[in-house]
């Protein structure tokens, strides 16, 4: 089991973390009085170029394969994507690659430690190869389907006008 990393706050809301590269602010996580209000990523107008309305969301939505599946670890049960299904449609919201693996380096056997606290023996180290998962940002999926509801809504006006 691994360890709990704690963030807080003495005084009620702001930022519990914020990211940065080179000094611009790429997200945060933002609290507020007993909960955490929003997980946000940079979006601003100024950080962005070259904006364009998106087409073909319909067919790119339709070609999302959404699933119900179990967890191995507790064999709950819910809805999501197959994170290599998913990023052939909205790339953007999958890290990693299908079927990726890493080196792991693990202990074989312990240094030993004498009575002075001198290691006699270093530990024998090996290397594995390990499966290094898919993750998927779900959120990035939501202009995707508003844009595909624009599109539907477009359509139902200009039938129910006909």
């Amino acid at each position: 089991s691994g360890e709990t990393m704690v963030v807080g706050r003495n005084d009620s809301t702001g930022d519990l973390i914020r990211f940065k590269r080179n000094n611009t602010i790429c997200g945060e996580i933002v609290n507020s009085g007993s909960t955490t209000v929003a997980y946000n990523t940079a979006s601003d107008y100024r950080l962005k170029t070259d904006a364009q309305p998106m087409t073909g969301a319909s067919d790119r939505v339709l070609a999302l394969k959404p699933v119900n599946f179990k967890w191995i670890v507790d064999a709950t049960r819910v809805d999501g994507f197959l994170a290599h299904e998913a990023q052939a449609v909205v790339p953007e919201a999958v890290t990693g690659t299908k079927d990726a693996m890493q080196d792991e380096e693990y202990e074989v056997t312990p240094a030993v430690i004498d009575d002075n606290g001198n290691e006699t023996t270093p530990a024998v180290m090996r290397t594995r190869s390990v499966p290094d998962m898919q993750g998927i940002d779900q959120s990035k999926i939501v202009p995707l389907l508003v844009a595909s509801l624009q599109e539907a809504l477009a359509r139902i006006t200009v039938l129910e006008n006909t």
